[in-house]
């Protein structure tokens, strides 16, 4: 695919809202790739990271491996997650802390339009969609509602965790940050690029490469075989994802951890009535028109042909 500069330049901004979107603890990267029209290049990308590709190197040379591994466009994308996944993580912790409602509201009108948008690409209503649809939805809601585990300092479970959340990453509706929050280790790599400790740093990032290679030949295989269908669960993805972004929340449990500091455990959603304190309720109603209203933005950007 022929791309000028400013293709790629695109590219990173993409990038660059992918990363915040996963330093949000309940919104995927993987739905900002969608709606903005990269996801499938994204996932035949890192699927086609494999042995061949490195005989390529050796006998081809550097400029047909570049080529081949679609160089350009991982360097522009991947540029851009890990700059705001980095400088965001930060401002992410700091207005879930201070201002909850407000950035959950946001992130709940986005995902509202994330569901319209990666459903109308669906052909089919069938009833196999259907199926899927109702599935992707439960397993979604399922995870909203998992309780978070305790903190693991542990290499091994670093390593795990990477693999795991990073599997939640690349699929719309299912957040990797919020999967590490339930496994217990978010605060452990927040703490760990706080503290530039490279020896945790690196254990995650190995963890999330073999992870993400392996993952992605999945997804690559659905689109390939499944694709209505694929689509069908990955719209019940988005939309079972809708409990966790709710901006109204009631704490049941909270967690202590060493140094004193307390953190929820268990959440509940409820109305924006019933809501302990200041439910903010003009403010969040027009912070989710305007997430609505960006993932519109995103999409025609994302439906222009490069």
């Amino acid at each position: 695919m022929q791309r000028r500069f400013k293709n790629y330049s695109i590219i990173t901004l993409k990038g660059l809202a992918m990363g915040a979107a996963d330093a949000i603890p309940g919104v995927s990267g993987g739905t900002i790739a969608f709606i903005s029209g990269i996801y499938e290049e994204l996932i035949a990308t890192i699927s086609n990271i494999k042995p061949s590709l490195f005989k390529t190197l050796l006998n081809k040379g550097l400029k047909a491996f570049w080529y081949e591994a679609n160089g350009n466009f991982v360097l522009a994308l991947l540029s851009g997650i890990i700059i705001s996944y980095i400088s965001f993580m930060k401002l992410a912790k700091y207005l879930l802390e201070n201002e909850p409602v407000l950035i959950w509201s946001f992130f709940f009108g986005l995902i509202i339009a994330s569901i319209y948008f990666v459903g109308k690409q669906i052909t089919k209503w069938n009833f196999s969609a259907i199926i899927a649809f109702l599935i992707g939805t439960s397993i979604a809601f399922y995870v909203s509602i998992l309780p978070t585990m305790a903190t693991n300092d542990s290499a091994w479970f670093l390593f795990f965790a990477g693999a795991i959340a990073i599997c939640a990453m690349i699929l719309p509706g299912i957040s990797g940050s919020f999967i590490l929050i339930v496994l217990g280790a978010y605060k452990t790599l927040s703490d760990a690029i706080h503290d530039i400790d490279l020896k945790k740093i690196i254990v995650f990032v190995l963890g999330a490469i073999i992870g993400l290679l392996s993952f992605s030949h999945v997804l690559k295989w659905l689109f390939k075989h499944y694709h209505n269908i694929t689509l069908a669960l990955l719209t019940g993805f988005i939309f079972g994802s809708l409990n966790k972004v709710w901006p109204w929340k009631k704490t049941l449990t909270w967690h202590t951890d060493s140094k004193g500091i307390r953190s929820p455990l268990l959440q509940e959603s409820v109305s924006p009535l019933a809501f302990e304190g200041d439910n903010k309720l003009v403010f969040a109603v027009i912070l989710v028109i305007i997430g609505f209203l960006t993932i519109f933005i995103l999409e025609k950007v994302g439906s222009k042909k490069q």
